[in-house]
């Protein structure tokens, strides 16, 4: 291959939709630190090394994203251009040139680095290569939260078999890497070359966007005017990547979101089930009531959270779906109305059943908010029922204790003003009249006794009359 060039697009979130705009996610300065490892180790670039104080996002090596607000165009380079990395010699004999650009996209960082001969009539051959360090702009290395996409570009001779050759560089690029071999997705043509389109997955997490790898290799066999024709479209094959990845990694968002709602309102049916024992019981227990009661309004929470999140990321993918169909159509007329069928796949079949996927969600889950308040209001209008019945009960026990024992006492009181001798145990005889003192404990008793039966009947016949 001559005029060969490898690329690395990578895009990284910086901010969320919950963040003030000078705050930003945890590790939002994670894609720009290991780019300077890169230059570190592997791809020993003076530019790379020294890449923070090239860029507005630092001040004096310290990230300080605050200062990108002030910023009024993409570039986040401080001279407001690509930056040139410097060069780098081969065994080969050749030496390597490196360019980057980083930009600003919304709440996205994205950054092309670009790798590339010296010498532009350079050929580079299988073998070599490895002398641009191909593994070290895999996912593992990169980190993109949102994802990546490696480019390959190199122009051949009519009679080269452009098909066996893009699969022995998409095996080069990932080779001893946990990355399994890549599959051909897709292959068609792109500004007049064939494109040949891989996706290599993360054994240990084949599920996860942001350890798959795109590989787009470009041939050029008919000396084609792709690279001007490229050069026109940059900006729109940037957006369409960035937008590409967005989707893919807004979807796997979706899905976990929905998985833990589901988890949730699998919680919801387990409450719902406990309260029907509890109040199906011969006696309802206000304390498990009490305790259930607690636990509902912080799952109800988390619950709506995760509703609310689901529609956040069915506005998001919505908003990329968007941008990704905008970037298609300006890159179809810059290539004559021709445009690569899997991206135009992607869009109409893909997209649309995505963002399908996500409001069925979120209709699914969406009865259950109101079922949530429902058992709350039930269950605190039992309680509250329970409550009062409880009170009340205490109350009327209470009042016919003490009419019981205020009876008794006014009587015991009367009784005892009339004893006039005294009490000598040991000359009881029950021959003669009852000493004034048994006579008047026991019509305490009886006093006591009646005051008692009294208070209930009273009490009883007031509660059937309400």
């Amino acid at each position: 291959m001559k005029n060969f060039s490898l690329s690395l697009y990578a895009f990284h979130l910086r901010h969320t939709l919950t963040h003030l705009p000078d705050e930003v996610v945890a590790d939002a300065h994670l894609l720009w630190d290991n780019l300077v490892k890169l230059g570190e180790n592997t791809l020993t670039f003076p530019g790379l090394k020294d890449l923070r104080s090239k860029l507005v996002s630092y001040h004096h090596g310290v990230y300080t994203p605050q200062q990108e607000i002030a910023i009024k165009s993409e570039w986040l380079s401080i001279s407001g251009k690509d930056l040139d990395l410097g060069s780098l010699p081969t065994p080969a004999g050749f030496n390597i040139n490196a360019n980057l650009q980083p930009f600003l996209l919304n709440d996205t960082y994205a950054v092309d680095l670009t790798l590339s001969p010296e010498l532009p009539n350079t050929e580079i051959d299988i073998p070599q290569l490895q002398h641009f360090q191909p593994q070290s702009l895999l996912p593992a290395n990169i980190q993109a939260s949102l994802g990546q996409t490696l480019s390959v570009y190199g122009e051949v001779e009519p009679s080269e078999d452009c098909e066996t050759l893009a699969q022995k560089i998409a095996i080069a690029l990932v080779a001893g890497t946990s990355l399994n071999s890549p599959t051909l997705i897709h292959k068609g043509e792109l500004f007049e070359s064939l494109l040949f389109g891989y996706q290599a997955l993360d054994t240990n997490a084949p599920d996860n966007p942001a350890k798959q790898c795109q590989i787009l290799i470009v041939i050029n066999n008919s000396q084609a005017a792709t690279g001007t024709l490229a050069e026109s479209a940059y900006n729109w094959l940037r957006d369409l990547f960035c937008s590409y990845h967005k989707i893919l990694y807004i979807y796997q968002l979706a899905r976990q979101r929905y998985g833990e709602g589901r988890k949730i309102y699998g919680d919801l049916e387990n409450k719902i089930q406990i309260f029907n024992n509890l109040i199906t019981g011969n006696q309802t227990k206000l304390s498990a009531l009490k305790s259930l009661i607690s636990q509902v309004p912080q799952t109800s929470l988390d619950y709506t959270r995760c509703c609310q999140d689901l529609e956040t990321h069915h506005t998001a993918i919505t908003t990329n779906i968007t941008n990704y169909k905008t970037c298609l159509d300006n890159i179809k007329a810059i290539n004559n109305g021709n445009i690569t069928q899997f991206w135009e796949y992607f869009f109409n079949k893909e997209c649309q059943k995505w963002q399908e996927q996500i409001q069925t969600d979120i209709n699914y889950l969406a009865p259950g908010k109101e079922i949530f308040g429902q058992l709350v209001d039930t269950i605190r209008g039992i309680v509250e029922t329970e409550q009062a019945e409880r009170d009340r009960s205490l109350e009327n026990t209470i009042q016919i204790i003490g009419i019981g024992l205020g009876g008794g006492s006014i009587v015991s009181g009367v009784v005892t003003q009339h004893i006039d001798k005294p009490f000598a145990p040991g000359i009881i005889n029950f021959k003669y009249p009852i000493h004034p003192l048994t006579l008047s404990l026991l019509g305490s008793f009886l006093a006591t006794l009646v005051c008692f039966l009294l208070a209930w009947l009273w009490l009883l016949t007031k509660r059937k009359q309400r």
